[in-house]
């Protein structure tokens, strides 16, 4: 569920961070669900747990989840319009992915066209 791209420039921790939003937006990971412990994930990815520490700090911070004392970190309940704007994220990282590769504002513009079909 969880991956990383070691080979990666973003920092392991923006790439949890991603990460779990995406699983979010797609449903995978639902509101109230515990999410793995630090140590169980830090294991699994073969990373320093401080780097899933800190991406989990980021994640409460931002209100993606929430900790209670003794029991872990969860999934929180998160609204429409947030769900909106970590899409919009990835549709703009998406956007400049494609204008470097050489696609026209006109082929992407086309392209979304052909998803409302």
């Amino acid at each position: 569920m969880f991956s990383i791209d070691l080979q990666s420039r973003v920092p392991i921790y923006e790439q949890l961070y991603k990460k779990t939003v995406e699983l979010i937006i797609k449903g995978i990971l639902k509101e109230d669900s515990q999410m793995p412990s630090v140590r169980n994930l830090a294991k699994q990815l073969g990373v320093n747990p401080n780097t899933v520490a800190k991406a989990y700090q980021e994640l409460e911070r931002n209100g993606v989840t929430y900790s209670l004392t003794g029991r872990g970190s969860f999934v929180a309940k998160i609204n429409q319009k947030e769900l909106k704007n970590f899409a919009l994220i990835d549709f703009d990282n998406a956007v400049d992915e494609a204008l470097k590769a050489g696609l026209s504002c006109d082929d992407l513009v086309h392209r979304i066209g052909e998803k409302q079909k």
